[in-house]
């Protein structure tokens, strides 16, 4: 059986060990997760682990970054088997603190990205990019990593986190890994686990689309053709749409008439089965 790595709570204790690897001449990789692990956040550790000597894996559910109405509250916790997913994959050590040590009472700052974080599910999670980009800021500057991992499953938040660090002069390098998926296309998700079997069934639906209006795209069909008629298949289909949008992967501009050729863009979507939101994205040259 793999032992537990160490698991720190405050700040300061997360600095000391740091110091440590830091004094012995490590580089030093960080792989912010808020639990409930599944195999793509296991992903993010092992290429942090391949990319530096020591990994810090946090878990954090941020309050920061959910809405009114949101699942905070019921948000999937299992910190027992997150500890041993992490041993397993030989994580390092666990910073693991909780809201009073993130976010004290006098606690007064925010971080806002501007225009990346408007479109997308910026705008139909009104201030959720406001409260990644704030934990995100703190969590860099805690641990000061060599480089931090994150999945593009959650494409907007990386280019949002690439453009904070960019701005702010942080110096870790922030790697994009990517998406990992079920045998049938379903991009993995802590929140996966509140599809009931018949939603489950119907969930590999919006990969399996995005993936066509990706292909439309390419053989010639306008933008707009190809991703109203996807949003149509899901809507059919029993999703409630809430976007499905072809954006310049780079900047996130909307795209319109025909893909320019060399253009960089991806194929976004966000739909919700009952009461669960899923999102998912596409390179339109790589799908």
């Amino acid at each position: 059986m793999t032992d537990s790595p160490p698991i720190t709570r405050t700040v300061g204790e997360l600095r000391r060990h740091i110091a440590g690897w830091r004094a012995a001449g490590h580089t030093v990789a960080l792989v912010p997760t808020m639990g409930a692990l599944h195999e793509g956040h296991l992903s993010l550790i092992d290429l942090a682990c391949r990319k530096a000597a020591r990994t810090v894996v946090s878990i954090f559910v941020n309050p920061a970054q959910f809405g009114e109405n949101e699942d905070l509250d019921t948000y999937p916790r299992d910190e027992p088997r997150d500890l041993a997913l992490i041993a397993a994959h030989k994580g390092d050590l666990v910073f693991a603190p909780d809201v009073a040590e993130m976010y004290p009472v006098d606690f007064a700052t925010s971080v806002d990205v501007a225009a990346l974080a408007r479109s997308l599910c910026g705008a139909s999670r009104p201030g959720h990019f406001s409260g990644v980009a704030t934990v995100v800021t703190k969590l860099l500057n805690q641990v000061r990593a060599d480089l931090a991992v994150f999945g593009e499953k959650d494409f907007q938040q990386l280019l949002v986190i690439r453009r904070l660090a960019r701005d702010l002069d942080i110096e870790t390098e922030i790697l994009g890994a990517p998406i990992v998926r079920e045998k049938d296309g379903l991009a993995l998700s802590s929140r996966n686990r509140y599809l009931d079997k018949r939603e489950r069934g119907l969930a590999p639906q919006i990969y399996k689309t995005i993936v066509t209006v990706a292909e439309q795209i390419r053989g010639g069909s306008s933008i707009g053709q190809a991703s109203g008629w996807g949003a149509r298949v899901l809507s059919q289909s029993g999703f409630k749409v809430e976007y499905l949008e072809v954006r310049n992967a780079t900047t996130l501009d909307a795209l319109k008439g025909r893909l320019a050729p060399g253009t960089p863009a991806r194929v976004f979507a966000a739909a919700r089965l009952g009461r669960t939101r899923l999102i998912d994205n596409v390179d339109v040259f790589a799908s």
